[in-house]
């Protein structure tokens, strides 16, 4: 009895980790790009995010992940993440974002109306 006592608290400390570590690396995964953090926004190395294997939804684009699922307001631009069905809000593109990414005529290329 006392050994399955002391294996809960392992256990959870192991799905604890396991989760901070699967969402670490799937808001990591979005955007793999490093450099060119000033204006005008050169020497981006890495990997441009591809708009164009993330699922389409009503409202704009999804790449889903292991737990967090990252999502893109096609209108607004607002990036939010969906963990175990709840939707927060992070933040608008940023101006290397628009710029290195262009998510304005990725938006536009799948059907949406960016407003940003």
């Amino acid at each position: 009895m006392k050994t399955f006592v002391r294996l809960f608290p392992l256990i959870g400390l192991v799905l604890l980790t396991s989760i901070f570590a699967g969402v670490y690396l799937d808001v990591k995964d979005f955007d793999r790009t490093e450099g060119g953090y000033e204006p005008p926004y050169a020497g981006v190395t890495g990997e441009l995010i591809d708009w164009d294997s993330m699922d389409l939804t009503s409202t704009g684009l999804a790449k889903r992940g292991h737990i967090v699922n990252v999502l893109v307001n096609g209108t607004t631009g607002m990036i939010s993440f969906e963990i175990f069905k709840q939707e927060i809000d992070w933040r608008t593109f940023s101006d290397r974002a628009l710029v290195v990414h262009k998510p304005r005529e990725a938006l536009l290329r799948r059907g949406f109306k960016p407003e940003f």
